[in-house]
């Protein structure tokens, strides 16, 4: 595909820096919340055990996993943690944001019901 179309121009290289730049700062802030590097080391792939929702199909593979992977929640439970005060909490979502911006810079995005190689930044995978 050109420019205009293509999943390899210029938007996709800017959500993968948005993803660098995600993980970064949610690393550096989860640094300055002071909580254990082997908490975020043990649940940086959490997110991706949402990979079961596939054994239900496509269809809730791709819902199970999209809940896993947007900003949502994650930012819910940020909040959270702020108004609660609980470090714990605010690590937690850090970690997940982490995860996400990870995912992102690497070029996996958000799935369609059509299959997990079907994503909002393009096919991946060996026949993308």
């Amino acid at each position: 595909m050109n420019d205009t179309g293509s999943v390899n121009g210029v938007p996709r290289l800017l959500v993968r820096a948005e993803g660098a730049a995600l993980l970064a700062i949610a690393a550096l802030l989860y640094a300055k919340a002071g909580e254990s590097w082997w908490l975020f080391a043990v649940l940086f792939l959490a997110p991706d055990l949402s990979f079961a929702g596939y054994l239900g199909g496509p269809r809730l593979g791709a819902i199970v996993y999209n809940g896993a992977h947007t900003l949502i929640v994650p930012a819910a439970l940020g909040m959270a943690g702020l108004l609660l005060a609980n470090t714990l909490v605010i690590a937690l979502a850090l970690i997940w944001a982490a995860h996400i911006g990870f995912d992102r810079m690497l070029g996996y995005g958000l799935k369609y019901a059509a299959g997990f190689a079907f994503t909002h930044l393009g096919r991946i995978g060996r026949n993308a």
